[in-house]
C-alpha cells in the first residue's frame, strides 16, 4: 500500500522516490553551483530554484540527481510535456476499485510533503497554464493550490527544486514571471576529453579501449565544431556497435568499420563527415555566404541581365 498523508481531511497518496544512482563525473564547479542554490544561510533565507540549461543528452537531469544524492535527500523526477496539465503537476483524482475517488500526489507534491528534491525535467515543454499553477511554489509562499482536491499544500522546509531546460526549438516560451522565479541559470557545457571518456567507461565498463577511443574522439570533434551530438549519443553509438560485434564475433568488417556503421545507424549518414556537416550548418545559419536576391532566382551571376552583373573586365580593357 502506498504511503499517504491527510491534509484538511483529504487523504493524499504519495509517490515513491527515484532510486537511480545518478553519478556525476567531472565538472565539479557546476555541481557546487547547484548545491549553493539550495543552501539556506539564515532563518529568513529561502532556497533558490535554478534552471539547468543545455542541449539534450548533456547530463542536466543527472546533475540534479547527483545534487540530491549529495544532500542525502530523496529524489523525485517529474517529466514535463506539452500535454502536462496543472492537475498532473499537483494532485490527480483516480477512480479506485470500490468506485470511490482517491487522490494521488505527483512526484513534485510528494517531494514537497516529504522534504525531498524534485527535478522538473524539460520544463520548457510545458505550457503557460501549467506553469501558472507553480508560481506560488516558486516564490516566498512555497505552496500550491490543488483545485481538484480542494486543498492548499505547503512545502516542507527541506524541499528543493530545479528545472532542466533544453536548448532547442521544440519547446514553449516560458513566461517572464516564471523565469524571474527560476534563478539563477546554470549552463551545463560539454565535458572535456578525460571526463567524457570516464562517463563512457562508467556506463559501458565492458567496452574495449579501441571502441571507447573512437567514440570519444568523435564526440570531442563534434563539440569543437559546436555540433549537436551529445554524450548520450556517443553512449548509444558505442552500445550498438558492441552489440553488433557480440552478435557476430567473426564480423568480416573491422571494429572501426562496425563502429562507423553504428554511427550512421544511430546519428545518420551526415555524422560520418563532421566537417561537411559543420560547413552546411554554417551556410544555413548565414556563415560567410552572400544572401540571395530575387535576381539570383532568375539569372546566373554572369548573365548581363543579373542586377549585380559586373561585365567582362577583359572586354572592357580591349575596348579602351
Amino acid at each position: 500500500m502506498s504511503e499517504f498523508v491527510e491534509i484538511d481531511g483529504v487523504r493524499l497518496y504519495l509517490g515513491r522516490p527515484d532510486t537511480s544512482p545518478g553519478k556525476w563525473i567531472g565538472q565539479r564547479e557546476i555541481l557546487k553551483q547547484l548545491l549553493a542554490c539550495w543552501l539556506v544561510v539564515d532563518e529568513a533565507d529561502l532556497p533558490l530554484c535554478p534552471r539547468l540549461l543545455g542541449m539534450p543528452g548533456i547530463g542536466k537531469t543527472t546533475l540534479g540527481m547527483a545534487a540530491a544524492r549529495a544532500r542525502k535527500q530523496d529524489l523525485y523526477i517529474y517529466q514535463c510535456t506539452a500535454y502536462t496539465r496543472p492537475e498532473d503537476l499537483l494532485v490527480t483524482p483516480v477512480l479506485a476499485g470500490d468506485s470511490k475517488i482517491v487522490y494521488h500526489a505527483s512526484p513534485l507534491v510528494s517531494a514537497m510533503i516529504q522534504g525531498g528534491v524534485c527535478v522538473l525535467d524539460e520544463g520548457n515543454r510545458m505550457n503557460e497554464k501549467s506553469w501558472a499553477s507553480l508560481a506560488p511554489l516558486l516564490d516566498h509562499r512555497r505552496s500550491v493550490e490543488s483545485m481538484v482536491a480542494g486543498i492548499s499544500i505547503k512545502a516542507h522546509p527541506d524541499f528543493r527544486c530545479a528545472v532542466t531546460m533544453n536548448e532547442d526549438e521544440s519547446t514553449f516560451e516560458v513566461p517572464d514571471y516564471i523565469l524571474s522565479r527560476l534563478q539563477p541559470t546554470l549552463t551545463v557545457s560539454f565535458p572535456n576529453r578525460r571526463d567524457e571518456l570516464a562517463i563512457l567507461k562508467y556506463h559501458l565498463p565492458f567496452a574495449q579501449e579501441e571502441m571507447l577511443n573512437l567514440t570519444v574522439e568523435f564526440l570531442q570533434a563534434a563539440h569543437e565544431m559546436k555540433l549537436d551530438f551529445s554524450t548520450r549519443d556517443g553512449i548509444n553509438v558505442l552500445r550498438y556497435s558492441l552489440k553488433r560485434l557480440a552478435q557476430d564475433p567473426q564480423h568480416p568488417l573491422g571494429k572501426d568499420a562496425v563502429w562507423r556503421e553504428s554511427l550512421a545507424s544511430c546519428l545518420g549518414e551526415d555524422a560520418l563527415d563532421l566537417k561537411a556537416l559543420s560547413d552546411r550548418r554554417n551556410q544555413t545559419l548565414g556563415g560567410s555566404s552572400v544572401p540571395m536576391g530575387l535576381g539570383d532566382f532568375f539569372f546566373s551571376p554572369d548573365d548581363p541581365l543579373h542586377p549585380d552583373y559586373q561585365g567582362d573586365d577583359d572586354d572592357d580593357d580591349e575596348q579602351t
